[in-house]
């Protein structure tokens, strides 16, 4: 949940840089540091392992003074966290720095290149090649824009990316590529500002400028000139932002449910971060609290959840008896300690709650520990109850979530069991290297395909206008997808108040066929896997007996845009990662769909966002 600032103006740039990657802590983060271009022209670097409170001693040490500079708060993706791996990041001059949130999907083949080319790298990251990219442009006769341009282009996946030099020590440069990586340019009077998230300088300025995918931003203390990656001007708005925290907190958005879904490929990043090393090819989760011989011992899994989570938990038993071979059971809550459940020290319970304070979660969790059983939890609020009670911990990272229906919350949780199956696969040996390398290539395109997801916006709104008056669907889903299918249909249920019913596509035949006519749309998630036959079976079903389709396809997908009356296309990917791209276009539904029936999208009616009372 990296945080970036950059400042330029009169002031010193190391006091307002520090003060605003304080206010994105609770983004999270293991190292942190900055770079300030003194009054002599060097640039002057300062990293730091730890909180910020061991880089602010740093700097009373070692004073950065100057009126230009950047910071950055680190969780590790490749390397572990050192000084050497903190950003900013330098290049071989020591003239070039650069800070980055992202993960740079094709940074094995750039440092190769590179250090072909005679460049010496001093870090483990992939954010190191960027500079030296750069570098090496400039060191052809490029400018500053101009080698940012260049080595921006030759990037894979989602990044967010600010420059300074002290080649050219009048401008910083920001750029967004996709949408893992929030840029937000501050106006100020004779000063701006750079930063990943509005917090960091609304104390600053109320006046943001947001870039979007693969737009650059050069900015000096007067003024910020847009363009596109090609070089081509771009006309920006600039948004004026309430000081009320809440409204500030809501960006450009409409409402937070909006923001959150719009967030995902950046909170995709978060989840990611500190759990991957791509280079080794390893899932670190060194601080999880259950040793590995205990995870070599179990023969069997309980995942216990509710709501949203339950469907996640779904999802999770698909991901653990493929990736470990172990047989996995999901339950609600609020049914698992009235059943009296059969668990003992050879099952592992894993609950998964946003909260960590729903009461049906804490209560099997007391259950389980009652029956003498590991616990383990996926929980995104850090030092929840549930997060307390349980022997190991995996936080989301998806930072706050408002809105009372799950958004990124659900994307993060099943991340995260996708990370923590792939850890006990390797350590039970299910899982060979030739294998870890591929499940680790999809997890590094996931954030840059769900921001692809997330571009295509008026179809939705197209949709909703269409069917916003229908008051039942029916979802359809197979394997893997059909928790999808399920979690489709309670997004929908839950903000606009249609009856909506996720079933496995198989079991249409077995009763709800019954319902399909005119008046009953349903929509099927046929994107290509290895029950797509099926799937496209359950459509022409349904248009046999005269029933509206929405079908969510892959793209290319031509048989299915024939068969079906409204198409939602979604990139492809790996199966046991497709329900992470392939809820976005649902949620979106939902959400247009409630806010055309005008609904209170951030808090439906009779719900609430914990439910901590039975």
């Amino acid at each position: 949940m990296c945080g970036i600032v950059g400042y330029i103006g009169p002031r010193e740039a190391s006091t307002i840089v520090l003060e605003g990657l304080k206010r994105l802590e609770y983004r999270g983060y293991d190292s942190a540091g900055l770079a300030v271009i003194e009054r002599n022209g060097k640039i002057a670097l300062r990293r730091e392992v730890g909180k910020l409170v061991n880089l602010e001693n740093l700097l009373r040490e070692e004073p950065a003074s100057g009126n230009i500079g950047i910071g950055h708060t680190r969780w590790a993706t490749h390397g572990k966290p050192s000084r050497y791996n903190a950003h900013p990041h330098i290049d071989c001059s020591g003239k070039i720095v650069v800070i980055h949130n992202g993960i740079v999907e094709n940074f094995l083949s750039l440092r190769q290149r590179l250090q072909d080319e005679g460049h010496e790298f001093a870090s483990e990251t992939d954010t190191e090649v960027i500079v030296h990219l750069v570098e090496s442009y400039v060191n052809q006769g490029d400018d500053l824009v101009t080698a940012a341009r260049k080595a921006l282009s030759q990037l894979q996946g989602a990044q967010a990316v600010v420059i300074m030099s002290s080649l050219e020590p009048d401008k910083l440069i920001a750029a967004r590529l996709g949408n893992a990586g929030g840029v937000v340019v501050g106006v100020g009077e004779g000063e701006m500002f750079v930063a990943s998230d509005m917090p960091a300088i609304l104390e600053h300025t109320r006046k943001m400028v947001f870039l979007e995918d693969r737009e650059i931003a050069v900015v000096t203390a007067t003024k910020a000139e847009y363009f596109t990656l090609e070089g081509k001007p771009v006309s920006k708005e600039v948004h004026t932002i309430p000081w009320d925290p809440v409204s500030a907190s809501k960006g450009p958005y409409r409402h937070f449910m909006q923001k959150e879904i719009y967030e995902q490929a950046r909170t995709l990043v978060d989840t990611i971060r500190g759990r991957v090393d791509f280079e080794k090819g390893e899932v670190v989760l060194d601080d999880f609290g259950i040793s590995p011989d205990e995870l070599r011992r179990f023969k069997r899994m309980a995942i216990v959840a509710c709501g949203t989570s339950y469907y996640a938990g779904l999802v999770g038993k698909f991901l653990f008896e493929k990736l470990v071979g172990i047989p996995v059971d999901v339950d609600y809550g609020s049914e698992f300690r009235y059943r009296d459940p059969y668990i003992d020290r050879d099952t592992l319970v894993l609950v998964i709650t946003q909260s960590g304070e729903t009461v049906d979660t804490l209560a099997a969790m007391e259950e389980a520990r009652r029956k003498g059983t590991k616990i383990a939890a996926i929980v995104n609020v850090i030092g929840s109850q549930a997060a307390r009670l349980a022997d190991g911990v995996i936080y989301m990272q998806a930072g706050p979530e408002i809105g009372v229906a799950s958004t990124k919350a659900f994307t993060a949780s099943i991340v995260d069991e996708y990370l923590l199956a792939l850890y006990m696969g390797r350590i039970r040996g299910t899982i060979s290297d030739e294998e870890m390398r591929a499940y680790l290539d999809d997890l590094a395109r996931l954030p840059n395909l769900a921001g692809k997801v997330l571009e295509h916006g008026d179809e939705y709104e197209t949709l909703a206008r269409e069917f916003h008056r229908k008051e039942h669907f029916l979802y359809l889903g197979r394997a893997i997808n059909y928790p999808i299918a399920l979690e489709g249909a309670l997004k929908l249920k839950e903000i606009s108040y249609i009856h909506a019913e996720g079933y496995p596509a198989g079991e249409m035949k077995h009763g709800p066929i019954a319902l399909i006519d005119e008046n009953m749309p349903v929509v099927a998630i046929a994107v290509r896997d290895h029950v797509y036959d099926k799937m496209v079976s359950q459509i022409e079903q349904v248009k046999a007996r005269g029933g509206t389709v929405i079908a969510l396809a892959t793209e290319g997908d031509e048989e299915v845009a024939r068969k079906a009356d409204y198409v939602l296309y979604v990139p492809k990917l790996s199966y046991l990662l497709s329900p992470v791209i392939n809820v976005i276009p649902l949620q979106l539904f939902a959400y247009h769909m409630a806010v055309r029936r005008g609904c209170d999208v951030d808090q439906p009616r009779n719900l609430a966002k914990s439910v901590t009372v039975e």
